[in-house]
């Protein structure tokens, strides 16, 4: 990994964009799932359903929901009889996902704070590991997919959700320009926090584009990758296999 890595527009060093992607996800926790709904007009939901059934979850498999703090994914796996842990670097957001899953009156989920670039996990543990939405704010993200690869038994499944650059003509500057300038007024009036959601829109833009990042998938060990792209590429759904 060089020297720095992007925060946004900002080029910063590792540690510091690690400490400063942790006060973004602590300040908005609390209103995350508020302003997901927002920022999309609720179609997030749409695309974690279709996310969940490309992973196509069974019971008695153990699933790594990687960054999902909130429970959004892992409620949607554990519909299966999966065994499901949920990781994610931010104590507040799982502390907002447990809380969710206690109201709704879901168990059997494992809680854990863990960094994706360091797993705490042995070897070959899991069947899929999944990820939403939480690749681009990972600091050493060749790292964190190696990881994943090492956690996966052999016949093991990655499957990441992420946004990416849409492809269709006039749509992409619409966009853009709604999610420079309206995103952060949003932020600020649903969680008075312009800043953080400035920085999330940001590191979409700094985020490799759908080639680059299914390359780096492979790289990691991973084969058979694919992308699926949706609205052009806003979103897309990587997957790869590990043999």
């Amino acid at each position: 990994m060089s020297d720095t890595v992007s925060f946004g527009y900002e080029e910063v060093a590792p540690d510091e964009k690690t400490r400063r992607v942790g006060g973004v996800f602590s300040s908005v926790a609390s209103r995350y799932d508020i302003m997901n709904d927002a920022m999309s007009g609720g179609m997030h939901r749409l695309w974690k359903d279709r996310f969940v059934r490309r992973v196509k979850p069974r019971a008695g498999e153990q699933i790594l929901d990687m960054a999902g703090g909130t429970g959004d994914i892992a409620f949607r796996l554990a519909r299966s009889g999966a065994s499901v842990t949920v990781a994610d670097i931010n104590p507040q957001m799982l502390e907002v996902g447990v809380e969710r899953a206690q109201k709704r009156g879901i168990d059997g989920l494992v809680w854990t704070e863990a960094n994706a670039e360091t797993l705490a996990f042995p070897d070959r543990f899991f069947d899929a590991y999944t990820i939403a939405f939480g690749i681009r704010n990972v600091t050493d993200i060749p790292k964190a997919l190696r990881e994943a690869h090492r956690v996966l038994r052999r016949g093991g499944r990655f499957f990441c959700l992420e946004f990416s650059t849409t492809l269709w003509p006039g749509f992409a500057e619409i966009y853009d320009t709604y999610s420079h300038k309206m995103v952060p007024k949003l932020g600020q009036l649903l969680a008075q926090d312009a800043d953080s959601y400035r920085y999330l829109i940001e590191s979409i833009r700094r985020f490799p584009d759908m080639p680059t990042f299914e390359r780096m998938i492979g790289e990691a060990g991973f084969i058979q990758t694919s992308v699926e792209p949706m609205l052009g590429g806003l979103v897309a759904i990587h997957s790869g296999w590990k043999i």
